[in-house]
């Protein structure tokens, strides 16, 4: 790793930059037609609302790599926890540590919030990243399965009438 690495939590300044690893990362999973984040948007959700919290990793003024979580609860713990939505790293930056350094950091923040878990989720054909998870001491939660609803599956529910209305 190049002593000119660092990790630090990104500004408002960063939007562009985090929207060009949000559309890498999804070229890279081949998932770019989903992809509906604007700069304004990101601005909005990211710095005014504080929906989520996002890290830069760069190499001297050039980013290399990003980390976008939040936190979550456990009611079995009585605790928060961080959820990891994404990292990625260039891929002409890869196997030089960086994607290590962001989980070591995000493991500390963790730590530092006094959270009783720090989790993620992985596509299953993703190998590459599911050795890297391993190696790190990750276990994977095959008993769990993610349920998702987006857009109008979502308006759908909430306009439905409760027996109480």
């Amino acid at each position: 790793m190049d002593k000119k690495f660092n990790i630090r939590p990104a500004t408002v300044e960063d939007v562009p930059a985090i929207l060009k690893f949000i559309r890498a990362l999804a070229d890279y999973e081949k998932l770019s037609h989903q992809v509906t984040a604007t700069e304004e948007l990101l601005r909005h959700t990211l710095f005014e609302k504080k929906s989520a919290e996002v890290l830069l990793a760069s190499e001297g003024d050039v980013p290399v790599g990003f980390a976008v979580f939040f936190h979550n609860f456990s009611t079995f713990l009585g605790k928060p926890g961080i959820y990891l939505e994404d990292v990625f790293v260039l891929p002409e930056f890869r196997g030089r540590g960086y994607g290590k350094a962001l989980m070591v950091y995000l493991a500390r923040l963790a730590c530092e919030r006094d959270c009783g878990r720090f989790e993620w989720s992985v596509l299953d054909w993703n190998q590459p990243s599911i050795d890297f998870y391993r190696s790190i001491g990750a276990n994977p939660l095959s008993e769990w399965i993610i349920q998702r609803m987006t857009g109008d599956v979502i308006k759908n529910l909430a306009a439905q009438k409760l027996p109480h209305e």
